[in-house]
């Protein structure tokens, strides 16, 4: 299988001024943490890095370190997401059916997760790994902040990466995403604008997306943990 791992996040609510994948997690950079998981699923075979291109002196450090300069491929990116996900599609190999995208500050993501979203993959066309949201959720008026909706727990899951796809169909939905204006988060929402059924995987709990301070103290925790029940 091939990943695109974005990853030209900022450090800006971290309170840094460098790529927050840079900053130190137990000893290691995060993006480390999250190229292991890769490198020790079974699944994985190639792996594209996409990012800024100031970073990558950084970068090829890292990858040197974990032995992996043969897997791992540099890839500039855009500014935004999206546009760095487009740039990492056309930097696939041209063999490349089907791609999982995989955000770099996921560090948490098991090789296990990596293996059940790979093998999905095969059977259906698109896919997200994602929760159960948990949590009581409110639809809010912006400008008065007075609840509109209370939508069911029942029907909501919290989305998170890998997310798979057809490559040359995502590729048909960032272009077309591109023509028309669209601005995503992710994705998945490309490809449900453009009519594509897009599966769900059971995530996990663990996964979380380190954006803040207290996200690196919690992914530091939890990684504390893994090496105490080995």
């Amino acid at each position: 299988m091939y990943l695109l791992i974005p990853a030209a996040g900022s450090g800006r609510r971290m309170g840094s001024s460098r790529n927050k994948l840079l900053l130190p997690l137990l000893g290691k950079p995060l993006l480390a943490w999250t190229l292991l998981a890769a490198k020790s699923a079974r699944s994985i075979r190639w792996i594209g890095l996409v990012g800024q291109p100031e970073d990558f002196q950084d970068f090829k450090e890292i990858i040197v370190s974990l032995g992996m300069m043969k897997m791992v491929r540099l890839i500039p990116g855009g500014a935004t997401r999206q546009e760095s996900v487009f740039k990492g599609l056309q930097g696939l190999p041209v063999v490349a059916e089907r791609a999982l995208i995989h955000d770099g500050a996921r560090c948490l993501a098991t090789p296990d997760l990596f293996d059940r979203c790979a093998e999905e993959l095969l059977k259906c066309s698109g896919l997200i790994a994602a929760i159960p949201v948990k949590d009581t959720i409110k639809v809010v008026e912006p400008a008065t902040r007075v609840v509109t909706d209370t939508p069911s727990r029942q029907h909501l899951w919290a989305a998170q990466t890998p997310q798979g796809f057809e490559v040359e169909r995502l590729t048909r939905c960032h272009v077309e995403g591109h023509q028309n204006g669209w601005q995503v988060t992710d994705d998945a929402m490309l490809y449900e604008q453009c009519g594509f059924p897009v599966k769900i995987v059971e995530g996990e709990e663990t996964n979380l997306k380190v954006t803040t301070p207290i996200d690196l103290a919690i992914a530091e925790f939890i990684l504390r943990q893994r090496s105490q029940e080995r």
